[in-house]
C-alpha cells in the first residue's frame, strides 16, 4: 500500500465543468473537502499492521473488521478521485459505447428510463452520499450509497463494480444550486465522462 496517500490533480482545469460546476465549488470540494478526506485517511491509517500491503480496494472487501474512520476517510478519498473521473469538459465527454448502451436499453429500459433512475437515487438518498451505476451479477444496476460507502464494501447490500457516480452532499452543489439537489442531479448529463465510463463497463466486463 502506497502511504502515506496523497490528492491527486483533478484531471482538468477548475472552470473546465463551468456552467454545471463552478470554478468556486471544485476548488472548495477538492482542495478542502477532498484534501481533509486525504488526510484523515492518513491518520486512521497510521500504525494499522491489518492494512499492511493492502490496496483500498482490498480493504474494502473487509472494511467492516476496520475502524470506522478507515470506512468513512477510505470511502471519501477513493469515491472522489472516482467522481473527479466521472465527469469532463462537455466537449471531451464522448458518448454511451454501442456495447453500454445495448446494455443500459436492455437492463435498465434505455437512456431516458437511466437517467431518471439515476437523479431519484440522489433525491432520495436521505442525508449525504452517492447516486452509482454500478456492474453486478453480468447487468447494470441503480443505486444509491450514504456518507462515504461504495459498492466496494462488504458492508454494502448492492456490491458490484462502479460505473459512474455523481456526489449529493451539500458541498459538491450547494454554492451553485443552493439546496435545489434535483437541478443539480439533472444538469450532470453534459459532463459525464462516457470515455472512461466506457472502459470501465468493458473492464468489468472481463
Amino acid at each position: 500500500m502506497a502511504t502515506p496517500f496523497t490528492l491527486p490533480s483533478l484531471p482538468y482545469d477548475y472552470d473546465a465543468l463551468s456552467p454545471v460546476i463552478s470554478k468556486e465549488t471544485l476548488e472548495f470540494h477538492h482542495d478542502k473537502h477532498h484534501q481533509a478526506y486525504t488526510d484523515n485517511l492518513n491518520k486512521a491509517l497510521d500504525g494499522l499492521a491489518e492494512a499492511e500491503g493492502k490496496s483500498l480496494e482490498d480493504i474494502f472487501a473487509t472494511i467492516s473488521t476496520f475502524p470506522k474512520a478507515v470506512r468513512n476517510n477510505g470511502g471519501g478519498y477513493w469515491n472522489h478521485i472516482f467522481y473527479w473521473e466521472s465527469m469532463a469538459p462537455a466537449s471531451e465527454a464522448g458518448e454511451p459505447s454501442p456495447e453500454l448502451a445495448a446494455a443500459i436499453d436492455a437492463d435498465l429500459g434505455g437512456m431516458d428510463a437511466f437517467k431518471t433512475a439515476f437523479e431519484q437515487a440522489g433525491v432520495t438518498q436521505f442525508g449525504s452520499g452517492w447516486a452509482w451505476l454500478i456492474f453486478t451479477d453480468g447487468k447494470l444496476k441503480v443505486i444509491n450509497t450514504p456518507n462515504q460507502d461504495n459498492s466496494l464494501m462488504d458492508i454494502n447490500p448492492d456490491k458490484g463494480t462502479p460505473l459512474l457516480v455523481n456526489d449529493v452532499w451539500e458541498h459538491a452543489y450547494y454554492l451553485d444550486y443552493q439546496n435545489k439537489r434535483p437541478a443539480f442531479l439533472g444538469a450532470f448529463w453534459p459532463i459525464v465522462n462516457w470515455n472512461k465510463v466506457n472502459e470501465r463497463f468493458a473492464a468489468a466486463q472481463g
